[in-house]
């Protein structure tokens, strides 16, 4: 979701937009004079290891979850060169960065021990009673 000039990744992590660097380039594509004189790619760098608008534990989380993703100084950077507009490349990366880091930000569920139901064990049993029976009748008795 994105407010006035903050990006709202989740209810406690809020980034200002002035936060984010922006890099324009031309465009990989077909659009021929055009894409090569517009700067259409939008290039959002975002400094995850610096930023002062994440708490500390929601910093290092994203480290470890986003760590293929990082440079080795902590920028995580998303291209978007989708349209003919650098604006809506623009909006496009931010909206990329907001699901990358709602998603590293999710915590897994945590797992219940469940146990075999009584009739899935039987049925389990039975196909091994089964299926050695099967191999007992192929024996040849010398």
């Amino acid at each position: 979701m994105l407010d006035e000039n903050v990006l709202v990744v989740n209810e406690q992590v809020r980034i200002p937009l002035a936060e984010l660097e922006f890099r324009f380039s031309t465009s990989s594509g077909p659009g021929g004079q055009h894409a090569n004189r517009s700067a259409t790619r939008a290039i959002l760098r975002f400094d995850v290891a610096n930023s002062p608008s994440l708490p500390e534990e929601v910093r290092q989380r994203l480290l470890q979850k986003l760590a293929s993703r990082l440079s080795k100084e902590g920028m995580l950077q998303i291209e978007a060169q989708e349209s003919r507009s650098q604006v809506q490349n623009r909006e496009t990366a931010v909206l990329r960065l907001q699901t990358i880091l709602a998603n590293a930000l999710q915590l897994p569920k945590k797992r219940r021990r469940t146990r075999p139901s009584r009739e899935s064990i039987e049925k389990r049993l039975a196909a091994k009673k089964r299926h050695s029976q099967k191999k007992q009748e192929r024996r040849q008795e010398w």
